[in-house]
């Protein structure tokens, strides 16, 4: 008797070439549920609908169709039971020996704009989670796929293996399929919770050489079943990411993400911005930031909003860089990168999206809160100063503001031509960050501005800036002794903006 396939599939990627397979190559017979077997009958494929396998018509407007003791009767009998199968003969039901499953779109929907309560519970699967679990339980017995990028892998299993998946596949097959039914529980429960309850769930990608440091094992784990973000990237060359590297890609990812309408390159070392800029190119900008501070760039993760082009690969393979990443690279770049094979080379189209919470483990629990994703507002800010700043300062400002949102706290930015020229972070006192920055910057400090990502406590940084050249500060305010730090930019001719916005980084 040929095997016996189930297919039920909201995502119908591959569905047709994996069906024709099994139909042609491994004699498989198929059955199959609503538009899923439509879409097979309309390939010309022969299937048998699951209500006519079950002799039970679909109800409730399709929320039951698969839950039938004919399904999961085939699905959960132990082949090596032999009351099992004397129950599957008493009852006339197949054995069935492959699951395809994958279920409704519940995180895409929940994702759209004013989407009602009533529509996200209609995209709640029943039947879907059902069979992936009772199938998965039974590995031993039959395979469950529920994503479409197993399929060329299963029909190679059995290629290889005389037309039968070997027990390491399937038991592989339903760790995923778990896994798929976990995440989607995980997307339902913090959706319905409202804050009350917060889980997290990831498949693993990879495990990874190591963590921060060589005694500490780590592990690179997706989110959803849809790769996003570094999970969706590409890599182009280079080896393998390690822990460090991918937590100063993200670093460099958000700093990037702040400007899309000019060229920008941004040079990461131990998630802080050691150089960042903007450009007339793309060539221009990372030149602009690498001249920043070559010495720190050395061994530095780069980030790009453009392309990379032959004129700036060629620039990237004149230092030591872990990695680099941008949205796409053209084929002449590409040819220049491969000369320094080690570097590691992404490219990632969309470098904007990043995680809406953010999540910090601590003794008996974790800590989760929004991103700070709020996008800086001009309009919104305050000039507290008598002298008001010319339109290039206030742009130079909103420039400095945006970055120092991304330094380590205490964090100062001192930038001047929309190039950071110091940057003092994580400091213990604002003071100390203000000194390593103006330091850094050094007699280009004369001229240039200064933004801070809290608000002075004292009016000796204000002086400090001043004595060293700096024309115009960019500050959250909210001290009670801002009107201190006022005064003295007012007798020492400075422009002072208050932001009314925060953002420390811990």
């Amino acid at each position: 008797m040929a095997r016996l396939a189930l297919l039920s599939v909201s995502n119908k990627t591959g569905l047709i070439d994996l069906a024709r397979s099994l139909v042609e190559e491994f004699d498989f017979d198929l059955i199959s549920s609503g538009g899923t077997a439509q879409a097979l009958k309309d390939a010309g494929l022969p299937v048998t609908k699951v209500a006519d396998y079950t002799g039970s018509p679909e109800i409730l407007g399709g929320r039951v169709k698969t839950l039938h003791p004919r399904i999961h009767g085939g699905i959960l009998a132990r082949r090596d039971v032999p009351q099992d199968i004397t129950d599957l003969e008493n009852n006339q039901i197949r054995p069935i020996d492959l699951v395809v499953v994958n279920l409704y779109p519940f995180e895409e929907t929940i994702a759209k704009p004013g989407v009602t309560l009533a529509e996200a519970v209609e995209q709640i699967d029943i039947g879907g989670p059902a069979m992936l679990r009772a199938s998965s339980k039974n590995f031993a017995h039959l395979t469950v796929l529920c994503d479409p990028a197993q399929y060329d892998e299963y029909l190679e299993e059995l290629r290889q293996n005389n037309g039968v998946a070997s027990l390491e596949f399937r038991q592989k097959a339903a760790l995923r399929g778990f896994s798929h039914t976990a995440s989607y529980d995980r997307a339902i429960t913090s959706y319905l919770a409202d804050a009350q309850q917060y889980t997290l769930s990831g498949t693993q990608l990879q495990s990874l050489r190591y963590g921060e440091n060589p005694h500490q094992p780590a592990t690179w784990y997706q989110t959803g079943t849809t790769p996003t973000g570094w999970a969706a990237a590409t890599k182009l060359q280079g080896k393998e990411l390690s822990y460090n590297n991918l937590v100063d890609l993200e670093a460099a990812r958000r700093i990037i993400a702040e400007f899309t309408d000019t060229p920008a390159a941004t040079i990461i070392k131990h998630t802080n911005p050691c150089g960042t800029a903007l450009g007339k190119t793309i060539v221009e900008a990372y030149q602009k930031a690498f001249n920043a501070d070559s010495t720190s760039a050395f061994g530095g993760i780069v980030a790009l909003n453009r392309p990379i082009d032959a004129a700036t690969a060629s620039e990237l393979t004149k230092t030591f860089l872990e990695c680099v990443v941008a949205p796409s690279c053209e084929a002449e770049a590409q040819e220049i990168l491969a000369k320094k094979s080690n570097v590691r080379v992404l490219t990632l189209a969309d470098l904007s999206s990043g995680p809406k919470d953010t999540v910090k483990a601590i003794a008996g629990g974790f800590l989760v809160q929004t991103a700070d994703d709020i996008v800086a507002d001009t309009s919104q800010w305050q000039v507290v100063t008598e002298r008001q700043p010319t339109p290039d300062e206030l742009a130079e400002l909103l420039f400095a503001w945006k970055i120092c949102k991304h330094v380590k706290s205490n964090a100062i930015v001192v930038t001047s031509d929309r190039t950071t020229l110091g940057v003092g972070a994580g400091q213990m006192n604002r003071v100390g960050s203000v000194k390593i920055a103006l330091e850094q910057a050094g007699e280009k400090a004369k001229g240039a501005i200064l933004a801070s990502d809290g608000f002075f406590p004292f009016d000796d940084s204000v002086k400090t800036a001043a004595a060293a050249g700096i024309t115009a500060i960019v500050q959250p305010g909210g001290s009670l002794r801002d009107k201190d730090s006022i005064k003295a930019a007012n007798e020492l001719g400075l422009v002072m903006v208050l932001t009314g916005v925060r953002h420390f980084l811990h």
